[in-house]
């Protein structure tokens, strides 16, 4: 959400030594084990949910889902480079469009997260039951006792463990493939081939059996978006970690998963009698009944160990939303104890708790309202991200222009103008090429097409997920205007990649005196024109990230919000226009800044004086005036449109 926020630290960490370390951090395999954890536990129960929706075609929908699945991964392996900080959709969102929309996004992954919790911990429990019996009964009671145990070892403490999911995603997918190696074993070659027009038997494929189960069969991949929320801690360079880490998720997703669902819908006898939540593992004791109980065993445990991952991204959603001050501090508030985050670990597992007694633990109730938040997160990142592509592709083409200008000779007397100004502050990133920048926008379109199925078609989902979103922000609008009449109003910087001509650049420092002369010394030069407000700070973090943690500067950077929060105050009073810069404390970075802005006025005060000399401007003038004396930096830039005319 600021210029620091994508800065390059890819760039500077090829080096040993230098910019970000790899030390502790997860490797590709590692990152493809906790995604597999979270997405490989969906076969053990979407085969089942899809069976009571569209019956034997739920195969059929899981091999056409799988294509889009592919498309998305593409999205999401960008985002984890684009966005070292982490916070998947509420950063892509915050940052493409506006802060709210960060908001709202952040609603859409807790629903997600939620049901998360809730269906996977109960499904576990059904698994469970095929090797303990006397647990059908009681399987809601049990999985309330279950997700309560987990909120309080979660305040107790537990870590949360790359190497625990590995060995987890690596068991769990032995015995996927070992039950397709039992079914191509003992079933003939026409048996298999036959389980295609077997599949298309059952319900006739109509328009809207083709839209409501399409539509359906994305919660096969739910588990894809934790790929964005291990940013922080991925290895350098995060664009080939990423990718390879989603090329493992695709082959490891696309082995099993819709050929699980189709021989589990197709295959069992009489599959309409027994217990769709249990396919997998009836699948696997209908050759061995040591498997059976393996798989049963490993998907109850992996399940549950899913759920605790769903609890543990909630609790820092949450956190995340309240640095942005969208929720009130107490969120943030820690055991005295323990340490840990108590009231947003209670949220984390008492909402599921009270979800899954709400709709009794029926867990075809709860796969319908799953879509709502996934789906709704899917739509907004890929939006994001095609409108931080357009803009992308739009920056180039006029850093293109400039080049050819001053290639040409035509930029020569422009002094101070860097001949391929302006520049990107995330020179890491590249622009898309044509095709792949098409294909993400039909990949968008595809995704909204589905989630809007669902909001018409799954009326319970949309009823609970627009409860909760309207809920969620309802508390945000709340929180936001309480804090500004406190006289602590949120600012959210932005990203400015273009010059803003006849802008007002002030430079806010770190003495709250200076920060009061700099603002009111801006608004009285404003008039029509922009004010740039920049503030530099730097990480005062002490710890490595933690898996699924956001990790934004300036959001944990107090001195900051507080700058901002006294420029914005004064701001309001002379309604000027206005923008929010947060850079690192480099010694460039002002200068650096300056050039892409190309602002008439840079104001700054005696603390900052070393910024005329690097600016060399064309006219100093001191101004005295409300809160200090501030020093006015002239600077008359030439348009490179007029140039050569």
């Amino acid at each position: 959400m600021s210029s620091q926020d994508t800065a390059a630290p890819d760039a500077s960490s090829s080096h040993n030594g230098k910019g970000e370390q790899n030390y502790g951090r997860l490797g590709f395999f590692l990152c493809w084990a906790v995604v597999f954890a979270d997405i490989g536990t969906s076969v053990y129960y979407v085969p089942g949910i899809l069976y009571g929706q569209v019956g034997k075609l739920a195969g059929f929908f899981v091999f056409l889902t799988m294509a889009v699945f592919v498309l998305l991964t593409l999205k999401y392996s960008e985002v984890t480079y684009r966005y070292p900080q982490g916070g998947g959709v509420v950063t892509v969102s915050a940052n493409a469009m506006k802060p709210w929309v960060g908001a709202l996004g952040g609603m859409f992954i807790l629903v997600d997260y939620f049901l998360t919790a809730a269906i996977s911990s109960l499904s576990g429990l059904i698994y469970f039951s095929v090797v303990a019996p006397h647990v059908g009964p009681m399987v809601l009671p049990i999985t309330l006792i279950v997700l309560a145990l987990l909120g309080l070892l979660n305040w107790w403490g537990i870590s949360e463990s790359a190497i625990v999911s590995a060995v987890g995603a690596v068991i769990a997918f032995i015995s996927d493939i070992a039950i397709l190696i039992e079914i191509f074993t003992h079933e003939s070659i026409q048996t298999i081939l036959n389980t295609i027009p077997l599949m298309f038997s059952g319900k006739p494929l109509t328009g809207l059996t083709l839209l409501t189960g399409f539509a359906g069969a994305f919660l096969a991949f739910s588990g894809l978006e934790s790929i964005s929320q291990l940013s922080p801690v991925m290895k350098i360079p995060r664009k080939r970690t990423g990718r390879l880490a989603l090329l493992l998720v695709v082959l490891t997703i696309g082995i099993t998963s819709p050929l699980l669902t189709l021989f589990s819908t197709t295959l069992l006898q009489n599959a309409a009698n027994v217990d769709p939540n249990q396919f997998i593992s009836l699948l696997g004791g209908k050759y061995s009944q040591v498997l059976g109980i393996e798989v049963a065993i490993s998907a109850s445990a992996l399940l549950i160990f899913a759920s605790n991952t769903a609890i543990i991204g909630t609790y820092h959603v949450f956190l995340a939303l309240s640095r942005m001050r969208f929720f009130p501090n107490f969120v943030e508030h820690r055991s005295a104890w323990r340490g840990t985050p108590h009231y947003s670990i209670a949220l984390a597992t008492g909402i599921p708790i009270l979800i899954l007694i709400v709709v009794r633990g029926d867990i075809i109730i709860l796969g319908d309202m799953y879509a709502f938040g996934l789906l709704g997160a899917f739509s907004l990142t890929c939006l994001g991200l095609d409108i931080v592509r357009s803009r992308e592709r739009r920056r180039h083409k006029e850093r293109e222009r400039l080049k050819k200008l001053a290639q040409a000779g035509n930029l020569s007397n422009i002094t101070g103008l860097h001949p391929i100004l302006p520049q990107t502050q995330n020179p890491i990133v590249a622009p898309v090429s044509t095709p792949i920048f098409v294909l993400g926008i039909v990949t968008t379109a595809i995704v909204i097409l589905a989630w809007s199925t669902n909001l018409i078609f799954k009326i319970p989902a949309t009823i609970f997920g627009g409860s909760v979103t309207i809920a969620g922000l309802g508390i945000a609008y709340w929180n936001y205007q309480r804090l500004a009449k406190r006289g602590r109003p949120m600012v959210y910087p932005t990203e400015i990649h273009a010059p803003i001509p006849g802008s007002v650049l002030a430079v806010l420092p770190d003495a709250s005196e200076g920060r009061e002369a700099v603002a009111r010394a801006a608004c009285a030069e404003a008039d029509d024109r922009a004010i740039v407000f920049v503030y530099r700070g730097q990480s005062t973090r002490t710890q490595a990230p933690r898996l699924f943690e956001t990790v934004d500067p300036y959001f944990e950077d107090e001195p900051a919000k507080q700058a901002f929060g006294e420029a914005e105050s004064i701001a309001r009073e002379k309604n000027v226009k206005r923008h929010y810069v947060y850079l690192s404390k480099a010694p460039d970075a002002i200068f650096q800044f300056w050039q892409i802005l190309r602002p008439r006025d840079t104001i700054i005060v005696d603390e900052d004086s070393q910024i005329a000399h690097t600016l060399a401007p064309d006219l100093v003038r001191l101004s005295p005036g409300p809160g200090g004396q501030v020093t006015h930096l002239i600077k008359r830039w030439q348009s490179p449109s007029t140039v050569g005319m």
